[in-house]
């Protein structure tokens, strides 16, 4: 699994991040890329997050 991207969006008084992996497919092998928009603090999670 490797890391993309990670990005600061600012909307209004709110502050996200939009984070970007790829993930391997167990099935396939074949790499898909999942985007996820979160507070900052929940980033290292979802990186972590198999």
């Amino acid at each position: 699994m490797a890391k993309k991207s990670v990005a600061t969006l600012q909307t209004g008084s709110k502050r996200l991040t939009k984070a970007i992996k790829m993930v391997k497919s167990p099935k396939t092998g074949a790499y898909t890329f999942q985007e996820a928009i979160m507070a900052p603090e929940m980033v290292n999670d979802f990186l972590n997050k198999k």
